[in-house]
């Protein structure tokens, strides 16, 4: 089967799981279809002027919304956008996130506080050490296809435990080796290189879990289309910012 046969099949399939798991509405949220006016105060005009604005983002704008969040949040000057009672009420009926995030499940790293965001703007995965398994792989296709997700990241962060415990080489029970097993490929890659190597080890593993996200076939059709953006992040727990990688 061609890459583009193969690319067409998997955005179908995750169509039709769409249709499934969520009913008709959630496919006409994917498919761009506008929700039910409702009547607003001053300040729900604001937030569905923002709405609106979301929607029509190109992956570079998107990013930049989120960039743009955690300079607010690190200036301590953040605007809490769209977390008031109406915004809870609008996405009851629907969402369409702009922002798709991949981040560890470490509980100093909420992508909704650290991005400045709010109810029905980030489409979030957390699991230990930010790695792409077949679960998050599909969640993170479903958001892109389905909800339209512009623009992907994933964000990994200091001092990370999971990372920590590969470089150690660490005796681990249950599951968790499973994490580890995830990691250890992208230690290879720092090798040599000169700073601290915890935080080598965790910017190479974001890279590599970005590299496995941009090989996905119904992910690699909407980069290939200018629809999506997926890149790699870096949070400072000390000082609350998110570098690109």
């Amino acid at each position: 089967m061609s890459v583009r046969k193969q690319a067409a099949f998997s955005r179908r399939n995750v169509l039709k799981f769409g249709a499934g798991a969520l009913g008709s509405g959630a496919i006409a949220i994917g498919l761009g279809a506008k929700s039910q006016a409702v009547p607003a105060t001053n300040t729900q005009q604001k937030d569905t002027k923002a709405k609106v604005d979301k929607d029509n983002l190109t992956p570079d704008q998107a990013l930049k919304l989120l960039m743009d969040g955690n300079k607010r949040f690190v200036s301590r000057k953040p605007q809490h956008p769209h977390q008031d009672w109406a915004r809870v009420q609008e996405v009851a009926k629907g969402q369409k996130p702009f922002a798709s995030i991949l981040s560890c499940a470490d509980s100093r790293v909420p992508s909704e506080i650290l991005f400045d965001q709010g109810f029905g703007d980030l489409f979030v995965c957390r699991v230990a050490g930010n790695v792409v398994t077949p679960e998050e792989m599909g969640s993170l296709e479903f958001g892109a296809a389905v909800l339209g997700t512009k623009v992907m990241m994933v964000i990994g962060h200091e001092r990370c435990g999971a990372v920590d415990a590969t470089l150690k080489g660490a005796a681990v029970p249950g599951q968790i080796g499973s994490l580890i097993d995830a990691i250890k490929p992208a230690l290879a890659r720092t090798k040599n290189l000169p700073g601290d190597p915890l935080a080598n080890a965790v910017k190479a593993n974001v890279q590599m879990q970005v590299e496995k996200l941009k090989a996905s076939p119904v992910l690699a059709e909407r980069i290939a289309a200018g629809q999506l953006k997926v890149v790699g992040a870096y949070y400072d727990l000390d000082a609350g910012t998110v570098t690109l990688v």
